[in-house]
């Protein structure tokens, strides 16, 4: 099989446990961009942290983000764009200021976020952190529904960090019967990403190759979180990293190694080291131009 788009996580993938990019993964990247393979991060982070990792990478395509409600290559130049509405945002931050939540509104401009203080999910905050610093500024209210009643926001996404499961689990069943206009994403550990009705990884991923006349059985996708399943599952090859949730690695077609191990690196190493680069393929008419 011809491989044509490589499709890869953020999080867990791409970056190590101290939010880095190893040496061997960048070059195992230009490596096989070098071959005229499209390469492409399809991540649940804004598009500012993307692009920043975009840059390190060298890459200039299209970036999933958002959990695929915001796909675009420059700031100004969306490809695609879902938001939640602004009183769905209103009345979904109402709603979850009831329970004992950290609330981020991820627009691709900034952030905005509350005060609440949990000494049991310093993990996410820190996770949080990585994904928004020298990235774009963060706001934090005391009310977010105050501010957003002053200042209505159509954000592509939100996050929500529960401090218990079963408050995650009540909230999601509750805004899912709610509000049609958005669907809730387990992404974590307690932790609920709420997005516009139909956005996704998988559904983001689609709408770029159909772009790009890319078929399903020519695209990789390595991924590793919850949120990554429905793309590996879809993928003509789906790879999963040996740091992956089990449920991803149940449903992979192949596992590589974890991020200590350069588990993308190897994983490219694997499976494009023999493949002819892309043009060179389209001359000889394997692939059609």
């Amino acid at each position: 099989m011809i491989y044509r788009l490589l499709a890869m996580n953020i999080d867990g993938t791409i970056l190590n446990e101290d939010g880095k990019i190893n040496k061997q993964t960048k070059e195992a990247i230009e490596y096989v961009a070098s071959k005229g393979v499209y390469v492409m991060l399809v991540t649940s982070r804004s598009f500012p942290s993307a692009k920043r990792v975009a840059k390190a990478l060298k890459l200039e395509s299209f970036l999933v983000t958002h959990q695929g409600a915001y796909i675009a290559n420059e700031m100004d130049k969306p490809l695609l764009v879902k938001r939640i509405p602004e009183d769905i945002a209103y009345d979904v931050v109402r709603f979850l200021e009831d329970f004992e939540c950290d609330i981020r509104l991820l627009h691709e401009k900034y952030a905005l976020a509350n005060k609440k203080e949990s000494d049991q999910d310093l993990v996410i905050k820190g996770f949080w952190q990585r994904a928004t610093s020298l990235s774009y500024s963060t706001k934090y209210v005391e009310s977010l529904s105050e501010e957003l009643a002053g200042n209505p926001s159509e954000p592509p996404k939100m996050e929500v960090s529960f401090f218990n499961e079963q408050d995650m689990q009540d909230a999601k069943k509750a805004i899912e019967s709610m509000y049609f206009e958005v669907d809730c994403l387990v992404s974590g550990p307690q932790k609920l990403e709420i997005v516009p009705n139909g956005a996704s990884k998988l559904k983001g991923v689609l709408y770029v190759c159909d772009r790009l006349g890319i078929h399903r059985e020519e695209v990789v996708m390595i991924g590793s979180g919850l949120d990554d399943l429905p793309l590996v599952q879809w993928a003509g090859l789906g790879a999963a990293m040996g740091n992956a949730h089990k449920e991803v690695k149940r449903s992979a077609d192949w596992i590589t190694r974890d991020t200590s191990e350069n588990g993308v690196a190897y994983m490219i190493k694997e499976h494009f080291r023999k493949q002819q680069p892309i043009d060179f393929l389209k001359k000889m008419n394997v692939i059609k131009k």
